[in-house]
């Protein structure tokens, strides 16, 4: 598949060189010595794989700032010399004893695997190229995570490389990998990002979760169920056309366009399984145990810098597990408490140091979310009336309750429902789904603290699924009867009502609730006879039929999209409207001979400051310059710094907003509008600039005071000289 998608047989024999004996290799022989225990191969590979993520960025941080990138392949060296000189970790190579798993398992995380592949191909790999001018099309985002890569590949501490001088305050750990791995593989960051870099993360979180899923359920059919329904979890939309926030589902959504997401998830997991481990063991604090914490500490640090939203949900679930067993027990839970500590104080250092308390336009705002519905399901941009903003939020609840509603299937087991690993997740889940309620980000960005919760709410739906049919003793029959129900439901009622987002003009916004309010006339008198009449038997049946609406939602989705033609909606809106010619001939070649040619701290100035997919909006999302050229640019695209965030005014997006240092947006435009002697002086004497990366359709006569070094289609580039 990655060969059918441009990348060649020598950048995926690197990477996959670098990937197995720079990181897998010694963090499998890292994980053998601090967690010991019997585990499967191909569980000790990924949690190998993700320790070695955890020790690779640290360990590159501080060869970039020794000014030797190269320094990071120390960790795998020293690891490899550590355990053949030491005799007592020579034992290691061979591994202790081993867990064997079913045929029938080995095969179905497998193919899992595959789906996400094949997923990747056809969603994302088909609209981003690799090929100029197709790159120039890729995904907004595409050229901000590329810009960060090659910052992080030059310079340590990074700043913003699109407006020079600006503090990144962003989770950058996973730019900090990939600079890593581009500078020992020799591949390049577009690759990396676009075809290779989220494939073995995505990978080793399918395991992972299938592991801390056998943990919790100790049944491998039900582990399969729960890791299924982390890949197609979604509140469940029951209308028909394209529905973005309700369908925003499953861990693999989000992989490709928000690699710190993935990055964050993949090093997160290993994080609950350890949790898990601590919090449901005696004696955690002796000797043998010792390592299992040292092991927690580095993955806890490690997810601070990639995606920190995963903290404050920790916080909570732990915080949970402390009341319950102090209520339990009647003595402090040391366990839980240092545990809480060591996440706090992670979550507090990020804040302080990483972020410098920046709020990314995150803010209190309970209504983001049903004005986010209100345009997407009636097409409009006016004001929603007051009881639609309750209506669409409690709507938006109800359905993630649908999805969840396999939890409730602990009820009848109180014991299991006080498990230490049921309460941490259940509060994590609890705590993101208030995070994307209450809070509010023009880009929706608090959704990813619900879309963090999502392979622990599906292992807890599922506990509480399973226990609920086991204590209800109905056949098998039956429960796959109202499971079948439940999935038809979810088909059913979006083509019978025949409500479409967005509402044509004229039609009431009432019958959004029409499905719903259908759903709910079929459900609730179907699943009331079955509990009278049936006792547990029909609590559990009525549980299995609900919930099969909800968990596989995004699944559901999917097939009703195909059955209405609309099979593509997703691709396109990744591609975007957009055509080639919008994008500039030659700027990769300018950019290559530029990044070749200039030193990593010589600064650029570009006349391209709006999205080349879309040149005629005032989008200033635009960071290919600094992405291509891997330089600092005085001032290229400035949507996305924490300046451009924080000046924004209630229901604004970043992508308009003015740059806010007229003076220098003024002297840069000026020394590619109306070129003079002074104007390219002024660049050179008060900004430092070097180069000047040229849109030459949008600029005038330049080469007359500047020294133009090479030129390729509608790109130039000059040189400044002193």
């Amino acid at each position: 598949m990655l060969r059918l998608y441009g990348v060649s047989v020598s950048d995926l024999s690197a990477f996959a060189a670098y990937l197995t004996m720079g990181l897998t290799f010694p963090g499998v022989l890292l994980i053998r010595c601090l967690y010991r225990g019997r585990r499967t191969l191909v569980e000790e590979i990924a949690l190998g794989l993700v320790l070695g993520y955890a020790i690779e960025v640290p360990a590159y941080i501080a060869a970039r700032a020794a000014g030797l990138p190269l320094l990071v392949l120390a960790f795998p060296i020293g690891t490899y010399a550590l355990f053949l000189v030491v005799p007592r970790l020579r034992g290691h190579w061979k591994g202790g004893p081993r867990r064997a798993s079913p045929l029938w398992w080995s095969w179905s995380i497998a193919l899992t695997i595959v789906y996400l592949v094949v997923w990747s191909a056809a969603t994302f790999f088909r609209a981003n190229a690799l090929t100029w001018p197709a790159l120039g099309l890729s995904h907004v985002d595409t050229p901000f995570h590329l810009s960060l890569i090659g910052e992080l590949k030059h310079h340590l501490p990074p700043t913003v490389p699109a407006v020079a001088g600006e503090p990144l305050l962003y989770h950058w750990f996973v730019h900090a990998e990939l600079a890593a791995t581009s500078w020992v593989t020799g591949v390049e960051p577009a690759v990396l990002l676009l075809r290779l870099a989220m494939l073995p993360m995505l990978a080793a979180l399918v395991v992972l979760v299938g592991v801390i899923a056998l943990r919790v359920l100790e049944s491998r059919p039900a582990a399969l169920v729960a890791v299924l329904a982390a890949l197609f979890m979604a509140a469940p939309s029951l209308h028909l056309g394209s529905n973005g926030v309700f369908t925003w589902g499953g861990i693999q959504d989000a992989a490709w366009i928000s690699p710190s997401q993935t990055f964050g998830g993949v090093l997160f997991a290993p994080a609950v399984l350890l949790l898990i481990d601590i919090l449901e063991e005696d004696d955690v604090l002796g000797a043998r145990r010792l390592g299992r914490w040292l092991l927690l500490a580095v993955f806890l640090v490690a997810v601070m810098g990639a995606k920190a939203t995963y903290l404050p949900l920790l916080a909570t679930g732990l915080a949970a597990v402390a009341a319950v067993e102090a209520t339990r027990s009647h003595r402090p839970p040391r366990p839980a408490l240092i545990a809480l500590g060591m996440t706090v104080t992670c979550l507090l250092f990020a804040q302080a140091v990483l972020f410098r308390g920046a709020r990314q336009g995150v803010d209190f705002s309970p209504s983001s979310v049903s004005l986010h519905l209100w345009k997407e399901f009636t097409g409009r941009s006016d004001a929603p009336p007051l009881a639609a903003v309750f209506g669409l939020s409690f709507l938006f609840l109800t359905c993630w309750l649908f999805t969840w509603c396999g939890v409730l299937g602990l009820l009848g087991r109180p014991r299991l429902l006080m498990r230490p690993a049921v309460v941490v997740m259940t509060g994590m889940g609890a705590a993101g789904l208030g995070a994307a309620l209450l809070l509010g980000n023009i880009h929706l960005n608090q959704l990813y603290f619900l879309r963090a919760t999502y392979p622990y709410m599906a292992v807890v739906t599922v506990y509480g699924l399973v226990t609920a049919v086991r204590g209800s003793r109905g056949s098998p029959l039956a429960v796959a009867s109202a499971t079948a129900l439940g999935a038809a439901a979810a088909y059913l009622i979006p083509l019978c009502c025949g409500v479409e987002i967005p509402l044509a003009p004229g039609r009431p916004p009432a019958l959004l609730y029409l499905p719903y309010i259908a759903l709910a006339a079929v459900l609730l008198p179907t699943g009331i006879v079955l509990i009278v009449r049936r006792g547990r038997t029909g609590w559990a049946l009525t549980l299995s039929m609900v919930a099969a609406i909800g968990l596989p939602a995004e699944a559901h989705a999917r097939i009703l999209a195909i059955v209405q033609g609309i099979a593509g909606a997703r691709t396109e809106a990744l591609a975007g409207p957009v055509t080639e010619p919008s994008v500039p001939r030659g700027a990769l070649a300018a950019a290559r001979w530029l990044r070749d040619h200039s030193n990593p701290d010589d600064l650029v100035a570009t006349n391209d400051h709006v999205r080349w997919a879309d040149p005629n909006s005032c989008d200033t999302r635009h960071s290919w310059v600094s992405a291509l050229t891997e330089r600092r640019v005085l001032v290229e695209g400035w949507a996305y710094t924490a300046k451009t965030w924080d000046r924004l005014r209630p229901g604004q997006g970043p992508e308009c907003t003015r740059f806010w240092d007229t003076a220098r947006l003024r002297s840069n435009d000026a020394a590619f509008v109306t070129p003079s002697p002074e104007s390219i002086r002024r660049l050179w004497t008060d900004y430092g600039v070097r180069w000047l990366f040229s849109d030459e359709r949008h600029a005038g006569q330049i080469r007359r005071y500047a020294t133009m070094r090479f030129r390729s289609g509608d790109v130039a580039v000059y040189q400044i000289h002193d």
